[in-house]
């Protein structure tokens, strides 16, 4: 596994982010693990959160893009920290974007905030976790309205690797939904093997007890391959 991700598995651990115990999501499942991204909040923290998605954006997609797009609300600080990054990091100029949930109708007029999106730019989008695509079906269309653009992919932080509205995972059925190449700074398969039975900061993260609620989630949850 490269350094940055286990470095950002331990940065989420440090930030409160991840957690493991009895958790119940939005869509009811109880689950012994949850990811909570509103637990960044300080400068210094999303300004390592931006290197971590600048890195792992250049390893699956390049830098050879142009627009670095967050949807509205939590995509927003996301693209902005990412995009001066990638900027820090490898000298590279990209502009960032989000859309507004309401259109302004005085002074920066219009649905997007940020850059301008014309017609010829290459998009990547960035989300939080594994997200149900509901964002994604509605900012496609917006991006899309602004001329032929292409859109590269979608990262997001971590895949929680659990079935989405089917039988594959949520990031899979974007792919094939919408047909976007689709990635994450790390997956709980990475988690689990990086925390497993490996003290950090003296303590075990997932211990035996928590590796059997995991992998009992995931038996009932879990991507059928």
């Amino acid at each position: 596994m490269e350094a940055y991700k286990q470095e950002f598995i331990e940065f989420m651990i440090d930030c409160e982010v991840l957690k493991f115990g009895d958790f119940t999501t939005k869509s009811g499942r109880r689950t012994p693990f949850f990811v909570n991204t509103g637990f960044y909040r300080t400068g210094a923290q999303l300004r390592k959160l931006g290197q971590y998605y600048a890195k792992a954006i250049k390893e699956v997609f390049g830098l050879e893009f142009d627009i670095l797009f967050g949807p509205a609300y939590k995509g927003i600080p996301l693209s902005v920290a990412t995009a001066m990054a990638i900027s820090e990091l490898y000298d590279k100029d990209v502009k960032y974007c989000s859309n507004r949930k309401e259109i302004k109708d005085h002074g920066d007029t219009g649905i997007l905030l940020g850059s301008p999106i014309q017609a010829g730019d290459r998009v990547v989008l960035i989300e939080d976790v594994t997200t149900a695509g509901t964002s994604i079906q509605e900012t496609l269309p917006i991006i899309q309205a602004q001329g032929i653009t292409q859109v590269l992919g979608l990262i997001v932080s971590v895949d929680r690797m659990e079935r989405g509205q089917g039988e594959k995972s949520a990031l899979a059925e974007i792919e094939e939904r919408y047909g976007l190449k689709t990635t994450a700074i790390v997956t709980m398969t990475e988690v689990i093997a990086h925390l497993y039975n490996k003290p950090y900061q003296g303590k075990v993260i997932i211990d035996d007890e928590i590796k059997a609620a995991i992998d009992a989630y995931y038996e009932t949850y879990g991507i059928v391959n």
